[in-house]
């Protein structure tokens, strides 16, 4: 439903989306708002199939997310997203996950950037493309900034490949698949409040993963580099 620039829908949590806790995991969390933007990009005209036409592609380059609570087993949820910027080759959406009385569970803000998939580069959106989407306000929250800043010190751990399941309708891991790769080096998963990823490079079916691994006082850091040392993604839980 789109209502105000907004991209809304319902469901209800399953139980192939809970833990032994019998509340909705971390993942499942990011998944129901990364359907809610494909539901909404599909709902106007711009998604799947017109971005590999045009090759196009919004590409998610940094994610907040922030979990007031975890939804139970059969709770019932709405799911909402909408954009509030757009800025060159950039975008920034919003995301929030509530009760059917209104009550706040899950919140997020995001960064895009438009990508000719072709080219492997940046490229202004269109106008017709902006204008689709619309823009709404900015949700209240506290914004963190989009670089990650790195530990002083991580210990690496054992690489693991690529595999299939990870990968998503453009040819790359999935943006979730890169949190729940993280979250094995975090010992307390449910007590997670917050995840920050900042995306710097794509890895691909074959690519190898070498984790490294920083616990702090507050927070515990995952970057997931490849054999070459370069980082796919950088992801702090708080």
């Amino acid at each position: 439903m789109r209502k105000d620039n907004q991209y809304t829908f319902d469901s209800r949590v399953r139980f192939s989306e809970v833990d032994h806790t019998g509340r909705i995991t971390l993942p499942g969390i990011i998944n129901y708002f990364q359907d809610c933007s494909t539901f909404q990009s599909e709902s106007l005209g711009v998604g799947v199939d017109y971005f590999k036409e045009h090759k196009r592609a919004w590409i998610l380059t940094y994610w907040q997310v922030v979990v007031e609570e975890y939804p139970r087993l059969a709770q019932e949820i709405h799911v909402a997203t909408w954009a509030t910027e757009f800025k060159k080759m950039l975008a920034n959406r919003n995301f929030c996950m509530t009760d059917f009385d209104g009550k706040k569970l899950a919140y997020a803000n995001s960064v895009w950037a438009y990508m000719d998939t072709e080219k492997g580069r940046p490229i202004l959106p269109s106008k017709e493309e902006v204008d689709a989407y619309g823009q709404g306000e900015p949700l209240e929250m506290d914004y963190q900034p989009r670089k990650v800043k790195l530990p002083e010190s991580a210990k690496k751990q054992e690489p693991f490949a690529v595999r299939k399941y990870h990968i998503d309708t453009n040819e790359h891991v999935n943006n979730c698949q890169y949190v729940q790769m993280a979250m094995e080096y975090v010992e307390y998963i449910d007590a997670i409040r917050q995840v920050r990823v900042e995306y710097k490079n794509s890895a691909v079916y074959g690519d190898m993963i070498v984790p490294k691994v920083a616990i702090e006082e507050n927070r515990t850091v995952v970057e997931l580099c490849g054999e070459e040392d370069q980082i796919f993604a950088t992801v702090e839980f708080s």
